[in-house]
């Protein structure tokens, strides 16, 4: 339905890998917080590329937008989550700053193709 679904797919879908990554680094450190901030990050993360996924067979124009908002809030609160862990120190910055830079790309490129869905 929109251009760059395709590639937002794939990007979603390695964002969720690099998501269980570090939800695995955390449990190996047993650190409480570490473990209940991780699995919140973990849930939302891997939620973006689902609901991108679930996008894909929308049933009209205004449930693909529907669908692609609540990746873009998944995402809005992933960031949340990282933010967390950078924060309170559970995680050095340096080791998230990838990851904080990939959420960013992803809540920006989804909001493009809502606002492209939007103006058709």
């Amino acid at each position: 339905m929109a251009d760059g679904v395709p590639d937002i797919l794939g990007r979603s879908f390695r964002y969720s890998l690099r998501a269980i990554r570090l939800y695995q680094y955390l449990q190996r450190r047993k650190d409480g917080a570490g473990w209940v901030l991780g699995r919140q990050f973990l849930r939302s993360a891997t939620s973006v590329g689902a609901c991108i996924q679930e996008a894909q067979g929308s049933e009209s124009r205004q449930d693909f937008i529907h669908k692609l908002g609540i990746a873009q809030k998944e995402a809005r609160e992933s960031l949340y989550w990282l933010r967390l862990l950078t924060e309170s120190g559970l995680v050095v910055q340096k080791r998230l700053t990838p990851l904080i830079q990939e959420t960013n790309e992803l809540i920006a490129i989804l909001t493009a193709i809502i606002l492209k869905c939007k103006k058709r």
